[in-house]
């Protein structure tokens, strides 16, 4: 049985609603049985783009913090330039996270084009090569909640995934311990319409750097199937298939398949999944769903079912900020004050997750010492 944090409050109520049963179940077909089985180790924390609660997201400070902060993994989100070079952002829609607007030479770059379904209007990565991206600076996405992070802004620049990559090794080395990668491949079917498809070069990226096999410190992930099934006969490293609480992979849209993400949430497409994942990245409301308050539900059992086919599940995002926390864990009436995020990582850590998504990687980080043994 997994261990199971002490009860504390509200969070032990509701692991004790939680069904545990003994075995694991049968191990996924994936990977020819190669696949390592579960492991009783503690969780990953997995800086959720850096150390982003306390730099801009998707920059090399935010992304060395993050290891000094006790990360296992850093996970970059990946999109491509006009000369097919991986960069690390949030969107390939960048006005929101560079000065890009407020570059005069640049104006005429503005477009308006449909993004999965989509209507966006910006700046786009796949407009600008490496060299020109390379000129403009960062900045921080959510000004509102984080302006302390808006200090940096102007100071860093868009860095690339074999940056990331070369910044993952310097600083595991100085560190003496290995610090992982976790990239998310942004908007696959798109960028595949566009000439500009992510999975080869990310692939070759891994080659070179010697990220090949199943035990390299490398994770790939995806909110869509198609890529990552494609990603599954191009490399042995681990893949992810994100699930999110509402709407469905954007290839599904695409092929006409009727299946959502809460569908794929359930025991017969996990056990689908595992034919090609090896685990899966889970919005935390699939895991504890929230009433229309805001106010925590019962845990389902996504954690268990996952396990029992051999798939780890990890949880996104943790945020400090009362916002981004269910109504339960709030401290005070400032939407952008810290909650008990603590109490939170408690509850979800006592479901069994294998690592968590976080903003603020020194909370998973201290929240996981105070684990028992």
């Amino acid at each position: 049985m997994r261990r199971v944090l002490p009860a504390l409050g509200l969070a032990g109520a509701l692991l004790a609603t939680l069904v545990t049963t003994g075995a694991a179940g049968p191990a996924s077909a994936h990977g020819s049985g190669d696949r390592p089985s579960r492991s009783s180790a503690e969780p990953l924390v997995i800086a959720h783009r850096g150390a982003s609660g306390y730099r801009p997201e998707h920059t090399l400070e935010a992304f060395r913090l993050a290891i000094r902060m006790g990360a296992d993994y850093i996970e970059p989100d990946l999109v491509a330039t006009r000369d097919g070079v991986l960069v690390a952002r949030h969107e390939n829609e960048i006005s929101g996270t560079t000065d890009v607007a407020t570059r005069t030479e640049f104006l005429g770059r503005k477009a308006t084009k449909t993004i999965d379904g989509v209507s966006v209007t910006g700046w786009f990565t796949e407009d600008f090569t490496l060299t020109e991206l390379k000129t403009l600076r960062a900045k921080e996405r959510l000004p509102l909640v984080r302006p302390t992070n808006t200090t940096f802004d102007g100071r860093f620049e868009v860095p690339t995934l074999q940056e990331v990559v070369d910044l993952a090794r310097s600083e595991g080395r100085r560190l003496g311990r290995t610090v992982g990668i976790y990239p998310e491949t942004k908007h696959p079917t798109y960028f595949q319409s566009i000439g500009l498809p992510l999975e080869e070069p990310l692939v070759d990226l891994l080659r070179r750097n010697r990220l090949t096999g199943r035990k390299a410190p490398v994770i790939v992930q995806s909110f869509e199937t198609a890529n990552l099934r494609k990603l599954d006969k191009m490399t042995d490293v681990r893949l992810a298939q994100l699930l999110d609480a509402a709407g469905k992979p954007y290839d599904f849209v695409v092929s006409g398949d009727p299946r959502t993400y809460q569908d794929l949430a359930k025991a017969a497409n996990l056990k689908w999944i595992s034919t090609y994942a090896d685990g899966v990245g889970t919005n935390k409301n699939l895991l504890v769903p929230r009433d229309a308050g805001g106010k925590l539900l019962a845990p389902t059992t996504v954690v268990r079912d996952a396990h029992r086919v051999g798939l780890v599940v990890h949880a996104w995002t943790f945020r400090a900020e009362n916002q981004f926390l269910p109504t339960d864990f709030r401290l005070g009436a400032d939407p952008n004050a810290r909650g008990d995020l603590t109490a939170e990582y408690e509850l979800f850590y006592g479901l069994g997750l294998d690592g968590v998504f976080a903003d603020q990687p020194d909370t998973a980080v201290a929240a996981r010492a105070g684990l028992p043994d």
